[in-house]
């Protein structure tokens, strides 16, 4: 009887975050709330990167706003990424390089570089878009600039990942779809807590009262989302997950590749407020412990308690977590949901372990 009373007491917990999820996920996008015309700088700092800026610059310039300069930042690239930026800029008055040259203190420092790019911005409103990206429409920058205010000074938006055959894209594509589902989630309680870089503006006032990355500027990642749970709150953060508003990337094409980029974004977990590391702490350890404890429960307790459990869970779990894909419009991971989970249990399990071995000192 004691195996069941552990086992409700995990389908609980579970069945309390996915409550929490459901704030976010049976909400609906915002309509257009104005027409903004204060001027905008959008943000890009690349390294090694020739290749993508030269197909999505286009779609960034191709933007329908009235007035923003683009700050091309190049974070010491071997490849020909300023040649790259060179050429655009000569064509585009609004265009400005940031030409970053290794530094014997920061070297290979996306932070570094980010700070020198933001110095050069002539405008206090900021948006952040990644070298592989390119926005889905052109009304990316209208919709994410209108939700700026005198009070609003983080706008936290949506990076998905393009679709194509395969399991890896669709296990990158559901970790990313959970993963905003949390940090949206979160935002709508009042406790914002990340962000991603493809997708994120904040205004240069926040960055130097915060000092900018200070804290852990020797990081090799948190650019964004460290960023974001130093400086996020109830009242200065605001929430964009309209598809016109999303960024779209290139997933990486080898599990490999995707490992690397995992690994990275682990190591910034523990630099969490207190209260973020624990709450995301429990939910993995209540989801990893789940799956055990159901086939102990219904091996050795009262196998129909047990199964009522599992399947309720499974049911609370399906009805979030769909209604969460569709908003995101990544439709094609609904049917086997519960699936994804349990894999991407694992894989985060071994990347947890892995990282505890060695972890990354560089961004690229």
């Amino acid at each position: 009887m004691a195996l069941l009373y552990v086992f409700a007491v995990i389908v609980i917990i579970n069945c309390a975050y996915y409550l929490l999820f459901s704030k976010f996920s049976f909400s609906k996008p915002s309509e257009f709330k104005r027409d903004t015309k204060f001027p905008i700088s959008v943000i890009v700092c690349a390294k090694n990167e020739a290749k993508n800026l030269q197909a999505n610059l286009p779609y960034i310039l191709a933007q329908e706003y009235p007035d923003f300069e683009l700050i091309l930042i190049n974070d010491s690239s071997s490849d020909e990424t300023l040649d790259v930026m060179e050429a655009f800029s000569e064509n585009n008055k609004s265009i400005q390089v940031v030409n970053v040259k290794n530094n014997e203190n920061f070297w290979g420092n996306k932070k570094y570089s980010l700070t020198l790019g933001i110095k050069r911005a002539k405008n206090s409103k900021l948006i952040f878009i990644d070298a592989d990206c390119k926005p889905a429409t052109t009304m990316w920058l209208s919709k994410m600039a209108e939700n700026f205010s005198e009070e609003k000074h983080i706008v936290i938006g949506y990076g998905a990942y393009e679709k194509s055959n395969g399991f890896l894209n669709k296990m990158i594509r559901y970790e990313t779809l959970l993963t905003a589902t949390q940090y949206f989630s979160y935002a709508k309680v009042g406790s914002p807590y990340m962000g991603v870089g493809r997708n994120l503006a904040y205004t240069s006032e926040l960055f130097y009262e915060n000092r900018g990355f200070i804290t852990h500027i020797k990081l090799p990642s948190g650019d964004d989302d460290l960023f974001v749970n130093e400086t996020a709150n109830s009242n200065n953060t605001a929430l964009e997950f309209s598809p016109i508003a999303f960024t779209y990337s290139s997933p990486k094409e080898t599990f490999k590749d995707w490992k690397v980029q995992k690994k990275r974004h682990i190591t910034t977990s523990k630099f969490y407020k207190p209260k973020h590391e624990f709450l995301l702490g429990l939910y993995y350890l209540a989801n990893m412990l789940f799956w055990p404890f159901s086939i102990l429960a219904i091996c050795l307790a009262d196998w129909r308690i047990a199964v009522a459990l599992f399947v309720f869970r499974i049911i609370v779990q399906y009805s979030v977590l769909s209604k969460a894909a569709k908003l995101l419009k990544e439709n094609d991971l609904i049917t086997f949901l519960p699936i994804y989970d349990l894999i991407l249990m694992f894989l985060q399990l071994g990347l947890f372990i892995s990282n505890k071995r060695s972890q990354p000192t560089r961004w690229k």
